[in-house]
């Protein structure tokens, strides 16, 4: 099978999909909404990493005009999710060790903020414990791709105890740019489940009342997640 072919059969598989999100877009056709629904898939691996993203075919999918698709690709570029290539089009971007490094020092800020900001226990950790518990069944089933959503949605949920919306909203950029890192690997188990008992330790820190203790955790655990994975990013990557 040819690489052309192989493309378009990889292309239509990730638009098909998108045909059951028209529905999410209601009478308010959005490019904000439009460009909601191709982060999160995206993040979810649908287009990896190089990917060209064909106007025509996601266009259709979803019912949208050329005009807010384009607006759509231009926020999601603005996120650092897309790249444009003169005369060559849009596509889903490739990050650079240079990128896991600043997305990591948005996270040490961000979520061990989010910790140090927290009020007296007890805390609201319904989600946090959801997302524990999620990865540690889809680690039990050897589901890794289960594994790796539970695990960044561990870290939303820590990030979502500060009861920020504009917090949120970064923390969903900046972690489905560092799902395009774990896109490239050749073995996501590897870099996921060694931080399930971690994210557990950080669980039971915080349903103790001790957010010092938990922040402590959490950054530990980032900086090694940092060392390990910008090590091996940058030999996947290598020419």
């Amino acid at each position: 099978m040819t690489n052309g072919t192989e493309q378009r059969l990889a292309e239509a598989v990730a638009v098909s999909g998108l045909a059951d999100d028209r529905a999410l877009l209601g009478r308010t056709s959005t490019a904000e909404r439009v460009a909601d629904i191709l982060r999160d898939r995206i993040a979810e691996g649908f287009f990896p990493p190089g990917t060209r993203l064909s106007e025509d075919s996601i266009g259709g999918a979803l019912g949208v005009s050329r005009n807010t698709l384009r607006e759509a690709f231009r926020l999601l570029t603005h996120e650092r999710l897309l790249v444009h290539q003169l005369n060559r089009g849009v596509f889903v971007r490739v990050v650079t060790v240079e990128d896991i490094l600043d997305i990591y020092r948005v996270r040490l800020l961000v979520e061990c903020g989010a910790v140090r900001g927290l009020g007296r226990p007890p805390y609201a950790l319904e989600a946090v414990e959801a997302a524990v518990v999620a990865g540690e069944r889809a680690a039990a089933a050897r589901e890794w791709q289960e594994l790796s959503t539970a695990n960044i949605r561990f870290h939303q949920a820590v990030v979502a105890l500060a009861g920020s919306a504009r917090t949120d909203e970064l923390m969903r950029g900046v972690l489905a740019e560092l799902r395009l890192v774990f896109h490239v690997m050749d073995d996501p188990r590897r870099f996921h489940a060694p931080y399930l008992t971690r994210n557990r330790q950080i669980l039971e820190a915080l349903q103790a009342g001790d957010a010092a203790e938990a922040e402590r955790l959490l950054a530990a655990y980032l900086e090694d997640s940092r060392r390990q994975l910008s090590g091996a990013y940058a030999e996947r990557i290598a020419p």
